[in-house]
């Protein structure tokens, strides 16, 4: 680790940056290089009212300050590399382990036997490209953001994946891709881990067959004047294929400008994990994966303010385990909220739990509003509030409500302040065999300060 960094400063301040340009010797491949990162202060609390559940109220808190630091090389005859190096830094946090939010720190190290509490740095990003007429190749570690596996970035840091990637632009509306992805470094983690055991933890052999496994992923990106249309496809060897697509288009129609989409996702266990998920005592209870979901948005900007109205559904099955799995920091609903970070189906062994929206037969209906006050002279505010309904016959306490308040500022696309208040009734998650428990209300509040570069 010490090597990597003194290797990565070094080129950082080394050199002379001005970037997006080829180079034309090896020494320009870093004198035209361009660096960028970030640095961010986050403070979070979550309160937990476990009324429900007969156990004692939680709070639990914590800061922290870190970021990212890059470096990505000019063009040398089609090849460029990049490395990207990531840090969390907890401070002022309680002696008590249970007082002290651990998702803006290593949750997911702590999923693994670690220590939650205590800071990491990692190079996350490391990898090199070539391009040529259209097509591209990387290889490494890297951030990749699709709707089922993301970067999940309202946290800390984001999620990377190490992985061969490749892609071709076929012409200005059509773009393919191919992946072969071995590995997953979860937002709260310094360790990629393989990408099936990540998903599964010390259950990987019990429903896949061995201990590790891999990911190939095709895409099709199409777009066309107002129209866009996404489509998805990931194998999990011996354990799931999901498919995703969706559609979008922009309209303006007497002055306001339109966004609608639709989406759909469909996923079912594969290989050996659809033999073996579906034996008596399975982690799933016996049941396959079968699962489907669909959506659809619309959202009216006029002037400084959006309103948007957004549906989703996820189909129920009783015979099969129906809720989305989404074990790589994937939340592809439209009716995603804020509140989706106790969606923790992206820490390590917990790819067969969902929360609210994302459990099997959930139908949820978004209502979001967004006020922009440039037009008062207070240009980069914010204020966005939204709330969700979200039902299911499968929640014994009632319909959940989600809200969610974001204060924001935003200056010439470098700062950034946020202030976040998440508040959710009735708060539902499924365990991995489908019985669903809720908490009476889980209430967040957070604090965050970035500034790019």
């Amino acid at each position: 680790m010490t090597k990597s960094k003194t290797l990565l400063f070094a080129a950082l301040f080394a050199t002379s940056l001005s970037a997006n340009s080829d180079a034309n010797n090896f020494i320009e491949l870093f004198s035209k290089g361009e660096a960028y990162g970030n640095i961010k202060y986050y403070y979070i609390q979550t309160d937990k009212d476990k009324t429900y559940t007969n156990q004692p109220n939680t709070s639990a808190s914590a800061n922290s300050i870190g970021g990212q630091l890059g470096f990505k090389t000019a063009r040398f005859k089609g090849f460029s590399a990049a490395v990207t190096f990531m840090t969390t830094n907890p401070f002022l946090i309680s002696d008590d382990p249970a007082k002290v939010d651990t998702s803006i720190i290593a949750k997911d190290n702590g999923a693994r036997g670690g220590d939650a509490t205590k800071g990491f740095a990692v190079v996350g990003e490391a990898y090199i490209g070539f391009d040529y007429k259209g097509a591209n190749v990387t290889y490494g570690r890297k951030v990749i953001k699709t709707p089922l596996l993301h970067a999940k970035e309202v946290r800390m840091l984001p999620s990377t994946f190490n992985g061969l990637y490749t892609s071709y632009t076929i012409n200005e509306s059509n773009k393919i891709g191919f992946d072969y992805i071995t590995e997953f470094k979860q937002r709260t983690s310094d360790e990629f881990v393989n990408i099936i055991e990540h998903a599964l933890g010390d259950k990987t052999r019990e429903v896949t067959g061995s201990d590790s496994g891999y990911m190939l992923m095709g895409s099709y990106n199409y777009k066309k004047d107002a129209l866009k249309v996404n489509l998805y496809d990931s194998y999990a060897k011996d354990f799931l294929n999901a498919a995703y697509i969706d559609v979008l288009l922009d309209r303006k129609i007497e002055g306001i400008k339109f966004h609608m989409a639709a989406q759909y996702i469909n996923q079912r266990s594969i290989g050996n994990a659809e033999d073996n998920l579906a034996k008596v005592g399975s982690l799933t209870d016996g049941k396959k994966v079968r699962s489907n979901a669909f959506g659809a948005i619309i959202s009216g900007t006029m002037d400084y303010g959006t309103l948007t109205i957004a549906y989703s559904k996820v189909l129920k099955d009783d015979k099969y385990h129906d809720s989305l799995v989404l074990p790589w920091d994937g939340t592809p609903l439209f009716t995603n909220m804020i509140t989706s970070n106790d969606l923790f189906q992206s820490i390590y062994g917990n790819a067969l739990k969902a929360d609210s929206i994302y459990i099997g037969g959930s139908e949820g209906i978004k209502i979001a509003y967004k006020q922009r006050f440039d037009g008062v002279g207070l240009k980069g505010l914010s204020l966005t509030a939204a709330a969700m309904r979200t039902s299911n016959d499968k929640f014994t306490k009632g319909t959940q409500y989600d809200y969610n308040a974001v204060l924001a500022y935003k200056y010439d696309k470098v700062l950034s302040f946020a202030l976040k208040g998440i508040w959710v009734d009735n708060s539902a998650t499924a365990e991995k065999d489908g019985t669903v428990s809720q908490l009476k209300q889980l209430s967040q509040y957070r604090v965050i300060a970035n500034y790019k570069f």
